[in-house]
């Protein structure tokens, strides 16, 4: 069934005050470009002024600087968030019914919490636990002794190794896999042999993990994603490396083993950390950059090997400049060569 809202009604809902017709009907979201009459749509910053010139959205959710003129307003502190609310309430997720499907298998020493739903082809290990309200979408792999936090959302193909731990309400996308075997060989002599590797991996609450990535399990111990943390898709997270809380890495990030990062900390994409360094809390990294030694707190580092940022983007400048730099230094020679011939004669 279709949602309506006037204006008025959403500002009451999502925290923000009217600059407009109030008794504007809203009926869906959409982009700036893609919004028509009965969406409401947001803005950012002034820079997307241009295209609320030609938007057709019925309202938009703006903060008050950056307001244009002559719209229905939806004003607020924080578009984003509150987009994502009207989000939820006029595309509203819909969630597979409880209960278990015949096709599925859950072992009779499994232990279910009220309201989960287990899906075709799900697989509950002997002993696993899954929580209250907790969703197991088709093909999902819970091992043995697996806890799956309640509300937890597991989407298909994600497969949770035997004994790993999935926090409260933790999303986990298609194909990512918690507690697969880390990377541990000894060498000896010409060959190498597997270490093995019977720690766990333990996810916290509410952290979201991006379709095909891979956590590995710790070679004993644990191997940790704080609370909060967001994981994009293709990143891997070697065995007995700790995550703190609210931390945000993009797509096709590698962090390698034993290392720690700090909370709050900001990842671009396709970032490598090298293992057993110390990454502090609030740290941002570039995309593309390679860390290789500890980073202090609070730092800004780019480039490869990761440096200061200010400091990578004066180096880059350069880089970029030296086929041009290493011509006039070889004109620079040849000049400094003919005046050294002029003296001698």
């Amino acid at each position: 069934m279709q949602v309506e809202k006037t204006l008025d009604e959403l500002a009451s809902l999502l925290g923000g005050r009217v600059a407009g017709n109030g008794s504007e009907v809203i009926r869906s979201v959409a982009s700036i470009e893609d919004a028509g009459p009965g969406d409401i749509t947001f803005v950012t910053d002034k820079k997307y002024a241009r295209l609320l010139k030609t938007t057709r959205a019925s309202a938009v959710i703006a903060r008050a600087k950056d307001a244009p003129v002559g719209l229905n307003l939806l004003l607020v502190e924080n578009p984003v968030a509150a987009f994502s609310k009207a989000i939820e309430i006029f595309r509203p997720a819909v969630p597979p019914p409880p209960g278990i499907d015949p096709r599925a298998f859950v072992h009779p020493k499994a232990r279910l919490g009220k309201g989960v739903s287990i899906q075709p082809f799900a697989y509950v290990g002997e002993g696993a636990d899954i929580g209250e309200n907790a969703v197991l979408y088709p093909g999902v792999y819970v091992g043995a002794d697996a806890v799956i936090g309640e509300g937890a959302i597991l989407y298909s193909g994600a497969a949770i190794r035997e004994g790993c731990v999935i926090g409260k309400r933790a999303i986990l996308h298609c194909n990512s896999v918690v507690g697969s075997d880390g990377f541990g060989y000894s060498k000896e002599g010409a060959a190498y042999k597997k270490i093995p590797q019977r720690g766990i991996a333990r996810i916290g609450d509410d952290v979201e993990i991006g379709a095909s990535a891979t956590i590995d399990r710790a070679t004993v111990g644990e191997t940790v994603i704080g609370r909060g943390t967001k994981i994009d898709n293709l990143v891997q997270v070697a065995h007995n490396v700790k995550v703190g809380e609210d931390a945000v890495i993009a797509a096709q990030t590698g962090i390698a083993g034993s290392t720690r990062i700090g909370s709050r900390v900001q990842f671009g994409g396709q970032v490598g950390v090298t293992g057993h360094i110390e990454v502090g809390s609030d740290v941002m990294v570039g995309a593309q950059s390679g860390v290789t030694n500890d980073v202090a707190p609070r730092s800004v580092v780019s480039g490869m090997p990761a440096i200061n940022h200010s400091d990578w983007l004066k180096a880059a400048s350069v880089f970029g400049r030296l086929p041009e730099l290493k011509k006039r230094l070889a004109e620079l020679e040849k000049r400094v060569r003919e005046l050294e011939g002029k003296d001698k004669g």
